[in-house]
């Protein structure tokens, strides 16, 4: 999945610095020294961890003013102000290029309903349909630039025989609507050689007016989807369009418009030719859109062990509004590990510098596809050539029974079971956890996921679904913010942990 070509220098440089961590001390030394606060400072900023302050930061990033905080929108911007925000009135520097914001594009698919049509000439006669109006797109999202032009030829209901007349090859296929599945007729167009489909209601068409049908994918369409860039993305390419197999559904009045420019009865001859036609697809906003991950740095106060940065991350999207309109507000998913790490932000500015460098990164688009931690992997950037040494990751830490928790790489899974998670499980009973039980099998579905692929060791802190999982239900009602409180006290006593002069780390 990662570009390795890219980052092969800095992925060598990372496994020397993981594999130098690993020796001379045994992580036994590091557990002794870490089961307390290894300073009066360290205690305090544990003591620091409050619900109120917890559930005063939950509840606005899971509000139904954020709308769910979906990949892209606005209200995700407006929460990654807020913990910009957050970040510089603690004294965290910036951990991006650029600032606290690191940015990556994502391709966007929304079509400009304005530009997006059909124009024919018929008999001499011009005509313009008007997507959304007079004609409908029938997949769930069916929105990328593209050019259809080439005369029209009656093919009757579409069926196996009307499509067998080579007078249809590079035309567009007009068909009467029988209710057989579109994706099926689209098929037997492509093999007959056609460009496009253009489906219509006959005269003994009883289904919903395609208004009414297609009003569902119509809105999806409206919404929008996002998608990674292509690997080998071109960049800008002017006014070129390209070519598309085109599939749309007339209109009834529509479809009696063309009909009559074309002289045509409501039921042509077969292989009747009804003009020449040229649909256009033009997308809204230039095709891309920026998101962001927000990132902190915690600069180490060691010269040499300084270098050395502690990864701690978690998702800050969640999944958006539903079709219905009712708010996906993510409280647990993931505004829990959102808030957890706002709370190791405030402790760690009470607590001042440690030896080592701390890195926090909230990343958008995990509910995507783990988008945003995969973007900044591909181009890791720590400031002053620090290297990571770890990832600790939470996600969903609010929810079920207060001493659950859940670790993954467990020694189940003993190729990647390390020296970090050993320490997790040796401090989490100080915390309220005395037994951490699995998550494997949630080992690729967060964001720990890619910083493996730096070649780090990593952990996943996780409470486990639940009845609310992914529906609109999460609410910050619902939320243990004590156990919140305390997973991110675990972290910060992992964390402080990871202070002793060497470290064993490494796979168990």
């Amino acid at each position: 999945m990662m570009r390795i070509a890219r980052q092969g220098t800095f992925l060598k440089s990372t496994l020397v610095l993981a594999s130098t961590i690993a020796v001379t001390l045994g992580v036994a030394t590091s557990l002794a020294r870490a089961s307390d606060p290894t300073s009066t400072r360290m205690a305090a900023a544990l003591e620091s961890v409050k619900v109120e302050n917890l559930k005063s930061d939950l509840y606005f990033i899971a509000s139904d003013e954020m709308a769910g905080r979906d990949t892209p929108s606005s209200e995700q911007r407006i929460v990654a102000r807020f913990l910009r925000a957050r970040l510089q009135r603690l004294g965290w520097l910036p951990g991006a290029r650029d600032g606290y914001l690191h940015t990556y594009p994502l391709e966007q698919r929304k079509l400009d309903e304005e530009q997006s049509t059909i124009t024919y000439q018929i008999e001499g006669q011009k005509g313009t349909l008007r997507f959304a109006r007079d004609y409908f797109l029938p997949s769930n999202f069916d929105a990328r630039p593209g050019r259809v032009s080439a005369k029209v030829v009656f093919a009757g209901k579409g069926t196996k025989e009307d499509f067998e007349s080579k007078a249809l090859e590079g035309k567009w296929a007009f068909v009467f609507d029988a209710g057989e599945d579109v994706r099926d007729l689209g098929r037997r167009a492509r093999r007959a050689k056609c460009v496009g489909l253009m489906i219509a209601p006959g005269a003994d068409y009883k289904g919903q007016p395609y208004e009414e049908r297609f009003r569902p994918q119509l809105e999806r369409q409206r919404r929008g989807s996002v998608q990674p860039m292509p690997k080998n993305d071109a960049g800008d390419k002017g006014d070129e369009t390209p070519e598309l197999f085109s599939t749309v559904m007339l209109t009834r009045a529509s479809a009696e418009r063309v009909l009559a420019a074309a002289k045509e009865p409501n039921t042509p001859r077969a292989g009747a030719a009804l003009g020449e036609f040229t649909e256009v697809r033009m997308l809204a906003g230039g095709g891309k859109v920026d998101v962001e991950n927000v990132v902190g740095l915690w600069p180490g106060s060691d010269p040499v062990l300084g270098k050395e940065t502690i990864l701690i991350s978690a998702h800050y999207d969640h999944i958006g509004v539903s079709s219905d309109g009712r708010v996906n507000n993510g409280a647990d998913d993931n505004g829990s590990g959102t808030s957890g790490l706002l709370a190791i932000a405030e402790a760690l500015s009470a607590h001042g510098p440690l030896r080592r460098s701390v890195m926090l990164i909230w990343v958008s688009g995990e509910e995507k596809g783990l988008w945003g931690s995969k973007a900044w992997c591909d181009d890791a950037y720590l400031p002053d050539d620090r290297k990571p040494i770890c990832d600790i990751n939470i996600d969903m830490i609010g929810r079920n029974a207060p001493d659950l928790l859940l670790v993954t790489p467990t020694a189940k899974r003993a190729k990647d079971y390390n020296g970090l998670v050993a320490m997790a499980e040796s401090l989490s009973a100080l915390e309220g956890f005395p037994v951490l039980g699995s998550a494997d099998e949630y080992y690729t579905r967060s964001d720990h996921a890619n910083f493996a692929k730096l070649g780090i060791p990593v952990m996943f802190l996780f409470s486990d679904v639940h009845e609310d999982y992914h529906k609109p239900t999460d609410d910050a009602d619902k939320i243990d913010f004590d156990k919140v409180r305390r997973v991110s006290r675990l972290v910060l006593r992992i964390v402080d942990g990871l202070q002793a002069d060497t470290l064993d780390l490494g796979k168990r």
